[in-house]
C-alpha cells in the first residue's frame, strides 16, 4: 500500500478485459507445463508471492474479485502473471472453469479482501484452503471474537453497532477506556483508545459513514473492552494436513498519540524467550476457532496480566513483511514457505513433519517513521534517503510517498511515510540506528510552500 493509488475506472476495465480474453489461449498452452498458483487481489503483501512461487519453477494468475480494480489502493501490477482473470459473480462456475484450465496447485489471497474469494475459489477447485462457510469469521472483526467466545477462548468483550447512544451505553458499563474501530479493516485504520463519551462519539463520527482502506462502507463499527500489556506479533503458516510453523514472533513497540495507538517499530523475539510458548499456544487454539487450516496467518495477539488476548488475525500473509529482511534475520519468510507448501507439498512435510518453531539468525528491527508534518510532497530527497540507507544495520528503506502524494501526522500505519527494515547481531547497534533514523527523517520528503 504504498504510494498513491491509481484510479480504478480510468485504467482497470480496458486492463481486465484485455488480459482476461487472452486468458483462454494462454492457458491452451499451458497445459502440462509449470505448477501455477492462483493469487486473488494481489494488491499489497501479495505482491511478493509471484516471485515466491517463480523461485520454485511455478507461474501465476491473478484473480481479481470486483469488476474494476480497487480506487483505495495502488493497482497490483500484473507483469509476473501469466493473465488476469476477472471473477464474475453472475456465474461463478465460469471463473472456476477458467481457472481450472491452467490446472492450478493453490489458491492465496494477496490482501484482505481476496480471503472470502480465497476460500470459496479453492472449495471449488478442490484444492487445499479454508471452508468459505466461515470466512466471515476470518474478516468481520466481532464475528471472529464471537467465534472465540464459542469456543471458551479468552477473548475481549465488544459490541457491534451503528448506534452511538447504543455504545456509549455500553462503553458506560464496561468501563473505560474502550477500543472503537472498523469491522473488517486493517492497518490500524481509524482505530481509537477512547477514555470518555466525547472520545467514543469522535471516533464512532469518523468511523460511521466513512469507507475503510478496502473501500467498504462503515454502516457499524466494533466497540471493545481495553486490552492493557504488551502486543505482540506471530506469524505462521499451515500447510498441508494442517501442520503449524510459526515463521517469527515481534514485539510491537507503540505510544498513544491522543486516542490513536502509533507503531514506533516491531521488534523480533528470540524463540526461546518465555513469551513465545504461551503466545503459540494460544493462538494455535485460535486457528483451530477460526478454521484456519491450511494458508498463512498474521495474528495481533495482547499478553495481560490474564494472559493471551487475540486482537485480531488476517488469514493471509503479514501486511509489513519484506522477505528479503526476513530471510536475513529468520529462516525464511512466510511468503516462500507458502508458495512452497502448494507447489511442493511432500517437500514441505518434510521440512516441518509437524508443528515447528522459527530459528533467529540475527536481530530484526522494524521502523514504522512517524512524523507531525503534513501538506504536499514536492520531492524525494535521494541524498537524505541515502544517509538512512549507508546505516550499518539497514536492510531496506522504502519511501512511502512520492511527489504529489498528500504527507499527514501519522496517525496509523497508513500515515506512516518511511519503512525502515534493520538486521545485525548486536540490539544496541539496531536501537542506535533506529534513534538516527528518527533524527534524519523529517529530511527525506520535501514539501510544497503553503
Amino acid at each position: 500500500m504504498k504510494g498513491s493509488a491509481m484510479p480504478a475506472a480510468s485504467t482497470t476495465s480496458s486492463t481486465s478485459t484485455s488480459t482476461t480474453s487472452a486468458s483462454t489461449s494462454a492457458s491452451a498452452d499451458h497445459r502440462g507445463a509449470a505448477p501455477v498458483g492462483v493469487i486473488v487481489d494481489g494488491y499489497s503483501v501479495g505482491k511478493y508471492l509471484p516471485a515466491a512461487f517463480r523461485r520454485l519453477g511455478a507461474d501465476v494468475v491473478h484473480l481479481q474479485s470486483t469488476p474494476e480494480f480497487l480506487d483505495c489502493v495502488p493497482p497490483p501490477d500484473l507483469r509476473p502473471y501469466l493473465a488476469n482473470v476477472v471473477q464474475d459473480a453472475a456465474d461463478p462456475a465460469r471463473t472456476v472453469k477458467e481457472l481450472a484450465s491452467y490446472h492450478p496447485c493453490g489458491v492465496l489471497p494477496g490482501q484482505e479482501t481476496g480471503v472470502p474469494p480465497a476460500d470459496r475459489t479453492a472449495e471449488l477447485l478442490g484444492l487445499p484452503g479454508n471452508p468459505s462457510a466461515t470466512s466471515a469469521l476470518r474478516r468481520d472483526k466481532y464475528r471472529m471474537i464471537e467465534a472465540l467466545r464459542a469456543a471458551g477462548i479468552r477473548c475481549a468483550d465488544q459490541l457491534k453497532s451503528g448506534d452511538v447512544q447504543e455504545v456509549l451505553a455500553w462503553a458506560r458499563t464496561t468501563g473505560y477506556p474502550v477500543v472503537v474501530k472498523p469491522l473488517s479493516s486493517a492497518s490500524t485504520d481509524k482505530v481509537s483508545v477512547c477514555s470518555g463519551p466525547d472520545e467514543v462519539r469522535a471516533a464512532a463520527a469518523e468511523i460511521l459513514g466513512s469507507r475503510d482502506i478496502f473501500g467498504r462502507h462503515n454502516d457499524e463499527l466494533l466497540a471493545q473492552s481495553f486490552l492493557d500489556g504488551t502486543e505482540y506479533i506471530v506469524d505462521v503458516i499451515r500447510g498441508p494436513g494442517g501442520a503449524r510453523h510459526v515463521c517469527g514472533v515481534w514485539r510491537y513497540d507503540k505510544t498513544l498519540v491522543g486516542t490513536r495507538p502509533v507503531y514506533d517499530r516491531d521488534v523480533l523475539i528470540d524463540p526461546g524467550a518465555p513469551v513465545v510458548e504461551p503466545l503459540v499456544t494460544y493462538l494455535d487454539t485460535v486457528l483451530d476457532a477460526l478454521d484456519i487450516r491450511f494458508g498463512a496467518a498474521h495474528a495481533e495477539i495482547m499478553m495481560t496480566a490474564a494472559g493471551p488476548v487475540l486482537v485480531e488475525v488476517g488469514a493471509r500473509l503479514d501486511g509489513i513483511m519484506d522477505p528479503g529482511h526476513h530471510d536475513s534475520c529468520l529462516d525464511g519468510n512466510q511468503a516462500d514457505l507458502l508458495a512452497l507448501a502448494c507447489v511442493r507439498p511432500d517437500e514441505y512435510r518434510r521440512r516441518h513433519p509437524g508443528d515447528t518453531l522459527y530459528r533467529k539468525h540475527h536481530e530484526g528491527i522494524v521502523v514504522h517513521v512517524r512524523t507531525t508534518r503534513g501538506g504536499l510532497v514536492e520531492a524525494v530527497d535521494e541524498e537524505a534517503l541515502a544517509r538512512i540507507r549507508a546505516l550499518d544495520t539497514v536492510h531496506l528503506a522504502v519511501p512511502r510517498l512520492a511527489p504529489g502524494d498528500r504527507m499527514r501526522p501519522t496517525t496509523d500505519l497508513l500515515s506512516s511515510p518511511l519503512r525502515v527494515f534493520l538486521t545485525g547481531d548486536s540490539p544496541q547497534r539496531l536501537l542506535a540506528d533506529h534513534r538516527r533514523i528518527r533524527l534524519l527523517a523529517d529530511d527525506v520528503f520535501r514539501l510544497a510552500p503553503n
